[in-house]
């Protein structure tokens, strides 16, 4: 396929049912109701409390000792000339803002404990006030943009940087620490924290020798490197993580493979170039395997990088394909949470929205049983992306493929029976579907039985209710479905109130099949 055919393929492969602007809405709305959804499965911002049950390299022996000092004895502490008094009382800020509950970092801030935790951090000739220092400034990255401001607003980020060559593994661990959370803070301190070179800050600090604890947040930091938009991260300095990440894949660690594939997550929901880039690295197979995980904090975010490279072009498409991703798409669709049902059936919404191969690949892959399932009894969030994955089917599909999800699937019943959902956007996805049916049948001489059909299903009764629907759209699909199929047209003033056009006819070129011997039976 040349260029040209590929994005005029882009812009009108999914023809009436799903345009590529309104794929990256559909994927943008899928996204955010994941991450509510699963919001504990990735941390944007973690704070060091030293807790027994959080597996941080940097506890103490024996536990937290109660702070001794008040804030501002603390503060003179800090201030002194005394190098055990400025260390003794860092030591007690860190604690104070190392609480489990209520750590008083505004009133730390407002002290003024920022500035001189940022002089500590630049003491090489201490490294343990170093440490100390940047533990601090973690947790108070760790709190609202306003206080993780405040710590970028006195250049902490370059000092941070500065410290990944630290001969201390420990204080290098927690600059990497402090720096995630600085960058999971949003796009702009994110960026600022990349301006400052911390990915050849952290590239040399991944090898085999690498301790995991440390490896867990580097590749933690990486994530939150890769994560937001508007605007998205300076992709020239991104990729360079690919390689890396793509590596990253094959870790025995959860940790480290869930917030591998959440960056991959998020450079692939972006443009087909960057697509490309994450495929290019060769990452595709290994998040494919990855799928059939029994660890939802691995497939959630596996699933997604495949479902965004799945929106990309036919080529991109087809890496999923060739790399066995149809058959365990069908074993998601079968999976006891349902979010992750929902995912797999967007996902294959997507494949279906490609080219009739494509489709005949997920038909080969017996997906439409499993879609078959969902759309009778999945979550409605489920079902409307089983639906999608219909409808996508009857406009880019063969005329055998459309008939088969009626003869061979018997999806027709639990699609007609979405048009009693609640949500106007899922009611018209069935009624574009529904009228591609139709048009397909109209062409091979099949109308009278399939109206049959859709009546005995209910159908018509639905319907006819919806052309009361407060939806205009809605009701003037209903209309021109009934109008069209449905009556005798005899009522010309009838025929003046249908509108011009019934959006979902479908389109055949000479090269497509021509219907069997005595045509569908439907």
């Amino acid at each position: 396929m040349s260029k040209a055919d590929s994005n005029s393929r882009q812009g009108s492969y999914k023809a009436n049912t799903i345009n590529t602007q309104d794929s990256r809405m559909r994927r943008h709305e899928v996204t955010v109701e994941l991450r509510k959804a699963k919001k504990e499965d990735q941390m944007f911002k973690r704070r060091n409390i030293n807790d027994e049950d959080l597996t941080s390299p940097l506890k103490e022996l024996n536990g937290q000792s109660p702070v001794q000092l008040s804030v501002d004895e603390i503060v003179a502490a800090m201030n002194s000339e005394d190098q055990e008094r400025q260390f003794l009382g860092m030591q007690s800020a860190r604690k104070m803002l190392s609480r489990e509950r209520n750590p008083p970092i505004d009133l730390m801030i407002g002290h003024g404990i920022v500035p001189i935790c940022i002089r500590f951090l630049q003491n090489s000739n201490n490294s343990m006030l170093q440490f100390e220092a940047a533990w601090a400034l973690t947790n108070i990255a760790s709190g609202t943009s306003d206080q993780t401001r405040c710590v970028i607003e006195h250049n902490a980020v370059p000092h941070f940087v500065a410290l990944l060559q630290s001969k201390s593994t420990n204080l290098a661990e927690q600059a990497v620490w402090a720096l995630g959370n600085i960058a999971g803070d949003g796009a702009a301190a994110r960026d600022i924290v990349i301006h400052n070179n911390v990915i050849d800050g952290i590239l040399p600090l991944i090898n085999n020798e690498t301790p995991l604890s440390f490896l867990r947040n580097i590749v933690w930091l990486m994530s939150n490197l890769c994560r937001n938009k508007n605007p998205s991260p300076p992709f020239e300095q991104v990729k360079r993580l690919l390689p890396v990440l793509s590596q990253l894949l094959f870790s025995q660690d959860i940790q480290v493979l869930a917030d591998a594939c959440w960056a991959l997550s998020y450079v692939t929901d972006d443009d087909n170039s960057k697509i490309q880039a994450v495929v290019d690295s060769q990452a595709v197979p290994r998040l494919v395997k990855l799928l059939q995980m029994d660890e939802p904090s691995i497939i959630v975010p596996a699933l997604r990088s495949v479902g965004n490279i799945v929106t990309g072009t036919d080529q991109q498409t087809d890496v999923v394909i060739a790399s066995g991703a149809l058959p365990l798409l069908g074993l998601l669709l079968q999976h006891k949470k349902s979010n992750i049902v929902k995912e797999a059936a967007w996902t294959i919404s997507n494949i279906t929205a490609g080219n009739q191969k494509q489709i005949q690949a997920v038909e080969d892959a017996g997906i439409f049983h499993q879609l078959r399932t969902v759309l009778e009894k999945g979550d409605f969030k489920a079902q409307k992306e089983a639906a999608w994955a219909v409808t996508n089917t009857t406009t880019s599909g063969t005329p055998e493929q459309i008939v088969d999800l009626i003869e061979k699937y018997h999806i027709l019943k639990p699609f007609i029976d979405l048009l009693d959902a609640k949500d106007p956007r899922t009611i018209k996805v069935v009624q574009t579907g529904l009228s591609n049916f139709f048009a397909l049948a109209e062409k091979f001489n099949g109308i009278e039985n399939l109206c049959l059909m859709v009546e005995e299903m209910g159908g018509l009764d639905k319907l006819e209710t919806l052309q009361q629907h407060e939806n205009e759209e809605v009701y003037k699909k209903a209309y021109a479905i009934i109008d069209t199929y449905f009556s005798n047209g005899d009522d010309e003033a009838e025929q003046e109130l249908a509108p011009q056009e019934v959006n979902g006819a479908l389109e055949f070129n000479a090269t497509q099949p021509k219907a069997p011997e005595g045509g569908y039976t439907f």
